[in-house]
């Protein structure tokens, strides 16, 4: 597997977490609460899907014998369904199996009672759920289109400001915030640059970790992520079509790849400035509470001269949750803020369609009309009183400057 990053290494290869600014006694309550939280809720699942199918029973029961014998594939589906919800529960204890001692510098000990394990809420289950749907996303060979509609510009982007023959990509770092289960992070680092993934919820760090650290074989684990959903359905069968993981062999990386993944709050995490060459977010930055704390991160985080590729939507994850900061705004006023803080934006596309973690046999489908965008913060800024000139001398080379044939064009 890829070499660890330089922060604390993780007992597998690509994590390591990092503390919270609590005090002891505070940080070891709620991270021990929390992580046991969303251990109950993998723990759950079979519980949760086995309620849904048995409400879906009592309905069908309900219906008179006559409208029950024109249904005769009902039950037999739901049966399937609750199949399948325990093949997703194997899956599902594995990774809890890989993710209890997950994290070297941190750990949450045993539960005071193995016995009692709490109801899970929920909004811990749709997390949960969608989590599963991530699998397809990240992971599995029908997500490719997916994938290629919103990865690929990102890549694309980052080989042509770095290009590999005109710089050391060994040397050009990138960071990946909201990484989620970890295919971006891992796309980049397998074309050679050094970079490092970035993610808050336990959710998707106990299965990244999982497809990072454990699969080694293409295509050898199954998920059925659709059993969940019980409208929009054209055939029965779709509810119970699997999808197997991983497409790739994660595990494929050269030895000195320089490839990590980091646990925590972006914003905790990151306050070391001008440290990085390239910031990438993917239907990122509309999880944050203020997306200008994220822009005031990110603008820290750059090297003088290096570049933020954006590309998302802006729906705000705080805007309906009660008791929770959310300031919702639109593209036209992030993009005001960033040129008051020294931004120039070298590419921009405000249309461009993509899903997200979509069911392709459904008859509902989101398409989201993304922001993508490449800005830059100044290279001629001063680096601890010393002109970036005299830094750049054992530094990787500047990203190449904007493109002539236009901002909107992709490449």
């Amino acid at each position: 597997m890829a070499e660890p990053s330089a922060k604390e290494p993780l007992t597998g290869a690509h994590f390591h977490k990092e503390r919270k600014k609590y005090s002891p006694e505070e940080e070891a309550k709620l991270e021990r609460q929390h992580f046991w939280r969303i251990i109950d809720a993998f723990r759950s699942y079979r519980f949760h899907v086995q309620e849904q199918v048995k409400r879906a029973e009592r309905q069908f029961y309900s219906l008179s014998q006559r409208h029950q014998t024109m249904l005769p594939g009902v039950l037999a589906n739901l049966g399937r369904i609750m199949q399948c919800a325990e093949h997703n529960q194997d899956v599902l204890e594995a990774i809890v199996h890989n993710s209890l001692h997950m994290f070297e510098n941190v750990e949450y000990g045993e539960r005071e009672d193995p016995r009692k394990t709490r109801p899970s809420s929920t909004f811990d289950m749709d997390k949960l759920k969608s989590t599963i749907k991530q699998f397809v996303r990240d992971w599995s060979e029908v997500g490719k289109a997916e994938r290629d509609t919103c990865y690929k510009p990102i890549i694309q982007e980052i080989q042509r400001l770095f290009p590999s023959d005109q710089c050391d990509v060994s040397k050009v770092s990138v960071l990946i915030p909201g990484a989620g289960l970890g295919r971006l992070a891992w796309e980049i680092a397998r074309l050679g640059y050094a970079c490092q993934g970035n993610e808050w919820s336990f959710f998707m760090l106990f299965s990244s970790n999982f497809v990072l650290n454990r699969c080694e074989t293409e295509n050898t684990l199954t998920l059925y992520p659709w059993i969940h959903q019980f409208s929009n359905n054209k055939k029965s069968s779709d509810q119970t079509r699997p999808i197997r993981f991983p497409d790739v062999n994660p595990q494929s990386l050269p030895l000195n790849t320089d490839f990590s993944m980091v646990a925590g709050d972006f914003v905790e995490v990151y306050s070391e400035p001008e440290c990085w060459d390239c910031v990438a977010t993917c239907f990122f930055i509309d999880t944050a509470n203020n997306v200008l704390e994220y822009v005031d991160t990110i603008w820290k985080i750059l090297k003088p001269g290096g570049v933020w590729i954006n590309l998302g939507p802006l729906l705000y994850h705080f805007e309906n949750i009660a008791n929770e900061l959310s300031i919702e705004l639109s593209y036209e006023d992030i993009r005001t803020a960033m040129l008051k803080y020294g931004f120039i934006f070298e590419a921009e596309k405000e249309s461009l369609q993509t899903t997200y973690t979509e069911n392709d046999c459904s008859m509902l489908r989101y398409v989201y009309d993304c922001i993508f965008f490449v800005a830059r913060k100044p290279a001629e800024l001063q680096f601890n009183g010393v002109e970036e000139a005299e830094q750049q001398l054992n530094s990787p080379p500047a990203a190449k400057s904007s493109r002539r044939e236009g901002s909107n064009r992709l490449t």
